[in-house]
């Protein structure tokens, strides 16, 4: 367990060693997103606010943090590393202990509860909390990182399945199943259809040991359900209906290609940490690697699954994890870049509740457990061979030379981090208090899905004022979800400036809706920091829309328009 914690803290030593300025290379703008996240609910908690709706981001309709991954169940409870020494310390601390803890905790449950082999627990729990598609997600997303909960359901469906209490036993799954809401919903969906396929799976191979269990699992998983909702009951009301919630979050299709399987992930020995050769076109982006195993992994699973093909369970083991593979590649499958009209198990889901706002690519990490029980097994039995001490001695060093192979070209190497751009001195020493009364801050451009830095303005600022529009999820004018708020023709009238580069030729129309969306947006100052991109034509847009030529303070240009926007007039909503 040591080892996996030194493991982790030098994935992420380059951050450690610089949690003022850096920033995870490969992230795109979730690391803004994510540390807002932990400040957000410190805010919420330090100041006794509602911790599951703000209106901090998306001013004045807000954003309904119960319908997006605010982590309650880690970001409470480290509020005060948050507040003590700022979000990306707790941002950091989630991912390193994310990938250590899950490690650690499939260790405990493997080597205790489901093989004797000491070595061959650490193998498959070393490959749980480090294997290929946990590293892509350890570049930005804590919520696919931080599952060490997960064993421990596993833990307590074991221990019902051969004869635990069914009201107890059903009591502490509840807690736990409760716990990984608070951490993750989407990991533990994928948890538990893959947990459902493996039970009916099982069911099939051995209904004369399912019989007998079924009806204590029932009553156990009941108790256990019932726990959770009572608990969970209000933050998912407010998730499902509550203010800025959203009925779906439509992705399009997004399944893995099944070339994938056998590509290196880029951040491996074997992946060269570019990229260009192995993922490109294979994957979403760099953290969305879900399938890269590499073909040596491959080929070795493929052997283990012949040779424990005798083995009940670890022959519906193997299955499940084919499934939920054939799961991740989508609708129609398709091969290195070519459609087929092979269909998958995703046409009979993609549209089911819950489903349908999940990445499909996403279902391939319920393999990644499958396969670190698939290496515990069979290290096990090679360790506990019956046979000659030399037929033994080979078998142990023909294994060994096969996980070597296997397994060292997937070894990770350590994520890449830059330097993120400052937040401007307007912000961090204060002079933002001097023209935000009681309304909103617009940065300009206002912040969105590709450019969310204004987040981390207003983190260095105390979370003191609000800003218009941002990066987050909620829903549209139909109610379906989106990442970031309906655009307004202002806000993208200045992304256009921002993107090409070309002064905008603003007509009368344009300062009408502008007057009116500031209006809406209860907007007390505009802020465009000196140094941006094109500066000087969105300062000439923004000049033009408001016949104001603003005025430079510090490092940046202001707009002062409190009183224009408390001004009466038509408001296009």
């Amino acid at each position: 367990m040591l080892g996996f914690a030194l493991a982790a803290l030098l994935l992420y030593r380059p951050l450690w060693s610089d949690l003022d300025g850096g920033y995870l290379r490969f992230s795109g703008q979730d690391q803004n997103l994510w540390e807002w996240f932990y400040a957000v609910t410190a805010h919420n908690v330090l100041n006794f606010e509602n911790p599951l709706f703000t209106t901090l981001q998306n001013y004045p309709a807000g954003v309904n943090l119960s319908a997006n991954t605010a982590m309650y169940g880690l970001s409470v409870p480290l509020t005060p590393v948050t507040i003590l020494f700022g979000p990306t310390a707790t941002f950091t601390l989630v991912l390193t202990g994310g990938l250590a803890g899950t490690a650690a905790a499939w260790y405990w449950v493997l080597s205790r509860h489901l093989v004797t082999s000491r070595t061959g627990a650490a193998i498959g729990a070393a490959f749980c909390g480090f294997a290929p598609p946990m590293i892509s997600h350890a570049n930005a997303h804590p919520n696919w990182v931080a599952l060490f909960v997960m064993p421990f359901i596993v833990l307590w469906l074991l221990k019902i399945v051969r004869g635990a209490p069914p009201v107890r036993s059903g009591v502490v799954l509840g807690l736990l199943v409760t716990w990984q809401i608070f951490i993750g919903k989407e990991p533990l969906m994928v948890m538990a259809t893959t947990m459902v396929v493996f039970a009916v799976t099982y069911a099939l191979m051995a209904p004369e040991h399912t019989l007998a269990v079924a009806r204590r699992l029932g009553l156990a998983l009941g108790v256990g359900a019932s726990v959770s909702l009572v608990i969970a009951a209000v933050p998912l009301w407010w998730q499902f209906f509550g203010p800025q919630s959203y009925s779906a979050l439509e992705h399009g299709m997004r399944g893995n290609d099944a070339a994938s399987f056998t590509a290196f992930a880029t951040d491996s020995l074997a992946g060269g940490g570019n990229g260009e050769d192995n993922a490109s076109g294979l994957a979403m982006n760099r953290t969305e690697e879900n399938s890269f195993f590499g073909w040596p992994l491959v080929l070795v699973i493929f052997g283990v699954t012949i040779a424990l093909w005798r083995v009940v369970a670890a022959r519906a083991v193997a299955v499940t994890m084919f499934v939920m593979a054939w799961i991740s590649m989508g609708a129609l499958v398709i091969v290195d870049g070519e459609g087929t009209p092979i269909p998958g198990p995703w046409m009979l889901l993609f549209d089911r509740p819950l489903f349908e706002s999940v990445l499909e690519t996403r279902f391939s990490l319920g393999c990644v457990p499958l396969i670190g029980i698939l290496l515990a097994m069979a290290t096990e039995r090679v360790l506990r061979l019956r046979a000659r001490p030399e037929q033994r001695h080979a078998a142990t060093i023909t294994w060994c030379s096969a996980l070597v192979v296997a397994l060292l070209p997937i070894v990770p190497t350590p994520l890449e981090v830059t330097e993120r751009n400052a937040a401007p001195a307007f912000f961090t020493d204060g002079t933002w208090r001097a023209y935000v009364r009681d309304g909103s801050v617009v940065p300009v451009p206002p912040p969105h899905v590709g450019n969310a830095d204004a987040l981390h303005w207003q983190m260095e600022a105390g979370m003191g004022f609000p800003l218009v529009e941002g990066y987050f999820v909620g829903p549209d004018e139909e109610g379906e979800g989106i990442y970031g708020a309906p655009r307004t023709r202002t806000s993208l009238i200045l992304e256009h400036v921002a993107t090409e580069g070309k002064v905008y030729e603003v007509t009368d129309y344009d300062r009408l809706v502008a007057r009116s969306d500031l209006r809406y947006w209860e907007a007390d100052v505009l802020v465009l920091p000196l140094g941006t991109r094109h500066q000087h034509e969105l300062r000439a847009t923004v000049t033009a829309l408001l016949r104001d030529p603003g005025r430079p303070v510090q490092d940046v240009w202001v707009w002062d328009v409190h009183a224009l926007s408390k001004s009466s007039g038509v408001t296009f909503r």
